[in-house]
């Protein structure tokens, strides 16, 4: 699978249009904290809820 590099402005679009989920993509939680973006999940958050994330929704993952 390819992966697709987008723009913050797709991003921020996509996110808070709720077709996309947001997760930084250090698996540090203070890095998550130095790095983090509003709308954004940690990896750990996302690991605790992905039984309840549809198959479906897109996750953008960013890192800084």
């Amino acid at each position: 699978m390819a992966v697709e590099r987008i723009d913050p402005e797709t991003a921020h679009d996509r996110v808070y249009s709720g077709k996309a989920l947001l997760v930084c993509a250090y698996d540090s939680e203070e890095k998550f904290r130095e790095n983090h973006l509003e709308g954004g999940i940690s990896l750990f958050e996302l690991e605790a809820r992905k039984s309840r994330i549809p198959k479906d929704r897109e996750t953008i993952f960013y890192c800084a």
